[in-house]
């Protein structure tokens, strides 16, 4: 232990934050994917409450362990958004996408050699008996909800200790009453990474776009009318 801590205390502040994203995506996209393989393997037996509690309590885990460390992002959409905000400097854009990418990639390759290769590793997938119109727009709503709810608990400075759970709950409650729609990823990373390794990319389009629509879009809003000029 005392290794370890002399060996975080020797990294610099960027280093601190890729590894502080890389980790948190890492464990977050494991719950949320490895629910998803689990409840397939054992033929629903956990249920829905399983696969959107999962990712949630991981969420509120990972902002309570990394959030003064790197803010938290673990998602290129929120990122991109916070970017709109100014709260990430320009020259961090890369750092971010590439800890968060790395990290996802990382936990889909633990999920197919630890917990399973069912559901296609977890990949997000959208109900195609409704409109494409209506699942874009609810990909759309589901992440400009979470983008919502962590710039009021960045705005109000951690929402009082609650900013984590608040975070983890939107999660859980968009997976709970939307995934049957859109597949709720509000994640960019969290789609791509199972998409790439089990090869089922017929839906990454959906999952590479409109999450960044709807966190664009509320960050836009933020900025108008709280952010500094």
């Amino acid at each position: 232990m005392s290794q370890l801590l002399n060996l975080t205390s020797k990294l610099t502040s960027n280093q601190k934050r890729f590894f502080a994203e890389l980790i948190g995506t890492f464990v977050i996209v494991v719950f949320a994917t490895g629910s998803v393989v689990l409840d397939a393997k054992y033929a629903g037996t956990f249920g829905l409450w399983f696969v959107a509690l999962a990712p949630a309590v991981a969420v509120a885990l990972m902002v309570y362990a990394f959030g003064k460390v790197s803010m938290a992002h673990f998602n290129p959409a929120v990122t991109l958004g916070f970017l709109i905000t100014r709260h990430l400097p320009k020259n961090l854009l890369p750092l971010y996408l590439g800890a968060e990418i790395i990290g996802a990639l990382l936990a889909s390759i633990f999920v197919k050699y630890v917990i399973g290769i069912d559901a296609n590793l977890g990949a997000n997938a959208p109900d195609y008996h409704f409109s494409i119109a209506l699942i874009i727009g609810i990909e759309v709503l589901v992440t400009a909800l979470l983008m919502a709810t962590i710039l009021v608990v960045v705005h109000t400075k951690g929402l009082k200790g609650f900013g984590g759970m608040a975070i983890g709950a939107m999660i859980g409650l968009d997976i709970f009453f939307f995934a049957f729609i859109s597949g709720a990823s509000m994640n960019p990373a969290r789609s791509l990474a199972p998409a790439i390794l089990s090869g089922y990319v017929d839906d990454l389009w959906l999952y590479l776009t409109a999450p960044f629509i709807g966190s664009m879009a509320v960050a836009v809003v933020y900025k108008i009318k709280f952010a500094k000029r």
